[in-house]
């Protein structure tokens, strides 16, 4: 009886713990105004957390953007083609028509909502073109539910992501756009 209580209580605390078996993958992006510390969820879309980490380590998000931000919905980044103010490519005309290299995603849907500080892919009218854009929710936006693919939110320092330069019109385009410092695992 008593290694049966033990058996159990072990499994309960392993249940209870099974987190710690999950490798917290952070990032920060240092903004104009500090760094925003960010948990990507390589549980739920595991191939979109390893592309951003992937563009983000190689320094390809130095110097991005934000093409598109709309008061009130989130602000739009990742355009590594033609959205990188350090790179020849650089027309803020184009940002936000780009993307990387690599290969375009399939689409890992989930039922994680987009609240404020959900970070979710951006991507064009076919589901499985999500590349290197990706967007910060500023509030909720459950319209966004299970047609994007979230990957990540920020816990520290969304009062940073909220001073983001705000674009005008409709499609929130940019004039003179806040661009990201620098992307990077945290170590």
């Amino acid at each position: 009886m008593k290694k049966k209580i033990i058996f159990l209580l072990l499994i309960f605390f392993y249940l209870l713990n099974n987190n710690l078996y999950t490798k917290e993958v952070k990032m920060i992006l240092k903004l104009k105004d500090g760094d925003v510390e960010i948990e990507l969820f390589s549980d739920i879309a595991p191939n979109h957390v390893e592309r951003i980490k992937t563009l983000a380590d190689s320094g390809k998000y130095d110097g991005v953007v934000f093409h598109r931000v709309i008061d009130g919905f989130m602000a739009q980044t990742g355009d590594v083609q033609f959205g990188n103010s350090k790179n020849p490519n650089y027309d803020i005309n184009r940002a936000g028509t780009g993307s990387s290299e690599l290969s375009d995603l399939k689409a890992e849907f989930s039922n994680t909502p987009h609240l404020r500080g959900t970070l979710s892919m951006a991507r064009s009218s076919d589901p499985n073109s999500g590349n290197s854009q990706f967007f910060i929710c500023f509030d909720e936006a459950p319209h966004l539910d299970r047609q994007y693919s979230v990957f990540g939110k920020v816990i520290k320092g969304m009062d940073l992501v909220d001073k983001i330069k705000k674009g005008d019109g409709p499609n929130g385009s940019v004039v003179n756009p806040d661009k990201i410092i620098s992307f990077r695992s945290k170590k």
